[in-house]
């Protein structure tokens, strides 16, 4: 493996994402090379201790690893294709944002060019980065990811999640579709709350207890999904709707908002009316795997 400290690396990309990425590089004892557009967002980094390489090829040949963060795939295409650098001998790691399908065409495109590619997605803010909070997604081929990681583990909490290239983006929007649906829940609380004078920091503590309480559930509510089972061991679907009728209802009562209560007892009922009212509350999947039909 990689000598934690001395591995030379690049960084394509300096957002303010890639500043941060290329500073705990630096941080950790690499010697970092960095490329940009605009040559002056590398200022702080070559104070720092960085090499600012003079073209984009030139970056891709100065480190052992080349860790690109730019606006978007089309972006990275419109870099790295350009008549005038070559991949060939490369490892890339991608941490641009995008959908799975354009993380498996870029791997199949960058592969076709000799370049040894993952996929990655960045679970954190730029402060994060380097902190064990930060939590870095790859995926691509293994033996890539492991001779890799002892210089990838400078970026946060670094976990490999197959050879998928396209499995680190659908983390990626799985962790922000969980991210809003616990915040869109808690700002529903609050708002009902607020009606009787209650403030947002003293609910807090009691959502934070629940939405714990609910996390717990998970992997038992997986092993129902997993299995295509759903024993009503807690509650019945059909019972779970009434709940939801209630809060729609006191919602509007109290002049609060009840668009969101309203979509979810919808699935719900479209549930119940295909003969799930019986089963527990994790049968929905049924209803979140299908396209609407309008």
């Amino acid at each position: 493996m990689n000598n934690t400290t001395d591995t030379p690396v690049a960084v394509i990309g300096l957002g303010l994402m890639g500043q941060a990425l290329a500073g705990a590089f630096l941080k950790a004892g690499h010697p970092t090379t960095v490329w940009n557009r605009t040559a002056s967002k590398a200022d702080q980094l070559i104070a720092r201790g960085a090499q600012l390489a003079p073209t984009v090829g030139d970056a891709l040949t100065a480190g052992s690893l080349t860790v690109i963060c730019v606006t978007d795939y089309q972006a990275v295409h419109e870099l790295l294709g350009a008549r005038e650098v070559t991949l060939h001998g490369v490892t890339l790691v991608n941490l641009t944002s995008g959908d799975s399908a354009q993380a498996r065409e870029t791997a199949r495109w960058a592969e076709q060019r000799g370049a040894r590619y993952l996929d990655g997605a960045v679970m954190a803010i730029p402060s994060g980065i380097g902190t064990a909070d930060a939590v870095i997604l790859h995926s691509g081929p293994q033996a890539d990811f492991e001779e890799h990681e002892p210089t990838l583990d400078a970026l946060g909490t670094v976990t490999y999640l197959g050879a998928d290239h396209g499995l680190a983006s659908l983390y990626d929007v799985a962790g922000l579709t969980m991210m809003w649906s616990v915040l869109n829940a808690w700002l529903q609380g609050t708002a009902l709350l607020r009606t009787a004078g209650v403030d947002a920091a003293a609910y807090a503590p009691f959502a934070r207890q629940i939405a714990a309480g609910v996390a717990g559930w998970l992997p038992g509510y997986a092993e129902q999904i997993d299995r295509g089972s759903f024993p009503a061991e807690v509650s019945a679907l059909e019972t779970d709707v009434r709940a939801m009728a209630h809060l729609i209802e006191e919602s509007e009562a109290l002049g609060v908002n009840a668009e969101l209560p309203r979509l979810i007892k919808a699935m719900a009922d479209r549930a119940i009316a295909a003969g799930h009212g019986g089963e527990q509350y994790p049968v929905l999947i049924e209803e979140f795997t299908k396209p609407r039909v309008d």
